[in-house]
């Protein structure tokens, strides 16, 4: 375990000690910490403007991982405790969209979002299409068929809607699930590339992870210093979520619980 800890690590260990180096000392064999660091820092946070994309990011991954949660829930209540025409075909689809990754479809989407919807240069382009969560919807399905369905039956005859039954009692019984939920999408919008770079133009709206690759100038002289120190700075928004949620991310993904 400590060996594959290790492995693992070790780009981000590399990263950071090159952070701290000038960037005449990055692409060098040295693997020694210098007290470079504020100064690249500074660099990548003035001359980038990675604040802003920083900024753009956490508005971003906040309002997408919110709205996954809450869409998959309602899915996921749908699935469940209502029958309706084709529900299990509608389910076969939503495990089918898990099998479709963004970059299959991202000539339909970007024609549909730029030219239909003339969404292009706005943060609605990067947040709409990927407020629906396969994923959510069916981590959330399988955690409330565990729920035993005599739950429900009192509920209801206590006068219990849904979405009450939804707000008073699956929810406070489903935090482990919303934490691991919330973990695996806040991560995977921050960590946005593909589709940002290419539905975004406009430099004050761009996300970080854009932000950071315009570092690299091909073919010209790049700052690498800055470059591992941007790095590792957007590292941290992630590593926090994960840090304040990984107890619930590991009893959502356990097979059991305690009692």
């Amino acid at each position: 375990m400590i060996l594959a800890a290790l492995l693992i690590s070790a780009p981000l260990i590399l990263a950071l000690i090159k952070a701290t180096q000038p960037s005449s000392a990055v692409l060098s064999p040295s693997l020694l910490p210098s007290g470079a660091f504020l100064s690249n820092l500074e660099r990548v946070w003035v001359d980038a403007h990675l604040g802003r994309s920083m900024l753009n990011s956490l508005i971003v991954a906040v309002t997408v991982t919110t709205g996954k949660t809450i869409l998959a829930l309602l899915a996921a209540l749908a699935f469940v405790y209502f029958r309706f025409p084709l529900k299990g075909a509608a389910f076969a689809l939503v495990l089918v969209s898990l099998m479709l990754p963004t970059e299959v479809l991202i000539v339909a989407l970007f024609d549909l979002v730029s030219r239909d919807l003339n969404w292009a240069d706005s943060f609605a382009a990067i947040i709409v299409p990927f407020l629906a969560s396969a994923t959510g919807t069916f981590l959330f399905r399988q955690h409330f068929l565990n729920i035993p369905a005599s739950l429900a039956d009192a509920a209801r005859i206590d006068g219990c809607g849904p979405l009450r039954y939804l707000t008073r009692i699956l929810i406070p019984m489903s935090w482990n699930t919303i934490g691991a939920l919330a973990v695996i999408q806040f991560v995977y919008a921050w960590d946005q590339y593909l589709w940002p770079l290419v539905i975004m133009q406009r430099d004050d709206h761009q996300v970080v992870q854009v932000g950071l690759r315009k570092l690299i100038e091909v073919g010209g002289q790049t700052d690498w210093g800055a470059v591992m120190a941007g790095a590792v700075i957007t590292m941290l928004p992630p590593l926090i979520v994960f840090t304040a949620l990984q107890e619930q991310f590991s009893r959502g993904f356990a097979l059991s619980e305690d009692k």
